[in-house]
């Protein structure tokens, strides 16, 4: 989960959440650019997080008893390998962009070395029956991780402002993209979708209370705390 302190409490954005506006951005992109196999590198990308249910996963709060941020989490390879087999049973395309997006948020972890190692091994496999190439499913994962950058600064509270430029990341065509916020909309440059203008949305749930005892005090207190929507405009021009 994101975590951001607000003033009045915990703001929370659970993974999934995080994940569906990855996937919204992704939807935008630019039709003439779009990487093979369009539909799973767009459902890839609603669901790179999918690993992460905390309504289901421990653990949640750290020693002092607030909630951890994702950055703090280590590689679980229970979890890990259960999204990697729902993926399997999706589409081996989905499994190939998974399998990268994993190594690149966990390729220092130790724990992760082993599991990292075994999908390797599997990747030529799954792109020969994918029927695609390793520079085609490498374009993908770049779209991939640059919906997932995008929505992370967004969700983080990263936008700059004065109108001070950030990078994103670089796009599937190696175009390294930057974001401004300008009179309260996301302004992209160089521009790369479909549309001039389009709005995101994603929830946000308050919580309050500042420490808990556990996790399920913690899980309760989640799943209790009322529903923000967010809305966001990003456009080419202000």
């Amino acid at each position: 989960m994101i975590v951001n302190y607000n003033g009045v409490g915990w703001q929370i954005i659970t993974q999934r959440a995080h994940g569906l506006l990855a996937g919204q951005v992704c939807a935008r992109w630019k039709l003439s650019n779009q990487p093979a196999h369009w539909v799973e590198t767009l459902t890839a990308t609603a669901e790179h997080d999918d690993i992460y249910n905390e309504f289901e996963r421990d653990p949640l709060i750290d020693e002092n008893g607030a909630p951890i941020n994702f950055k703090a989490t280590r590689f679980d390879l229970d979890a890990t390998s259960r999204l990697m087999d729902m993926a399997l049973t999706k589409s081996r395309f989905v499994a190939l962009l998974l399998s990268r997006h994993i190594a690149f948020t966990h390729g220092e972890d130790p724990l992760a070395r082993s599991f990292l190692s075994s999908l390797k091994k599997q990747e030529k496999k799954w792109m020969k029956e994918a029927g695609v190439s390793a520079s085609e499913a490498d374009s993908a994962y770049q779209l991939l991780e640059f919906c997932d950058a995008f929505s992370l600064l967004i969700c983080q509270g990263q936008i700059p402002p004065e109108n001070r430029h950030i990078e994103i990341s670089s796009g599937p065509d190696g175009v390294a993209y930057s974001l401004s916020e300008i009179q309260k909309t996301i302004v992209v440059k160089p521009w790369p979708f479909d549309a001039d203008e389009f709005t995101v949305r994603y929830e946000t749930r308050t919580i309050k209370q500042l420490k808990f005892k556990n996790n399920e005090a913690f899980r309760a207190a989640l799943k209790a705390a009322p529903i923000a929507l967010t809305e966001i405009r990003i456009a080419e021009k202000a």
